[in-house]
């Protein structure tokens, strides 16, 4: 059983990008959905950690994350946050499908 150090890494970084947002613009959302969805990716990760084939919750958080966001960066067209986090979820949503391969 392999700890998904990535994983965990990413669902850090989701968690830790919704809270500077809520010190930095005072966005209680940013707050919510960073929590949120670096929960969705933390458990995911705890997922994958003891199943590598039980990618669900990682490829669904990650995949929705990569959505929403890549809206936002073509709507704003700022690297930071939305470009970032863009570029982090599509990748994560690129590792988790080459897991399953």
């Amino acid at each position: 059983m392999a700890v998904d150090w990535i994983g965990f890494g990413y669902a850090a970084a989701v968690a830790l990008g919704g809270f500077m947002g809520y010190k930095r613009k005072g966005s209680v959302m940013s707050l919510i959905a960073g929590l949120l969805f670096g929960s969705l990716s933390a458990f995911g990760a705890y997922r994958l950690s003891i199943d590598p084939r039980d990618v669900k919750v990682s490829l669904v958080a990650s995949l929705v994350l990569s959505v929403v966001m890549g809206m936002r960066y073509k709507k704003s067209g700022k690297l930071m946050p939305a470009g970032i986090m863009t570029g982090l979820s599509v990748l994560m949503v690129l590792r988790v499908v080459l897991l399953l391969l």
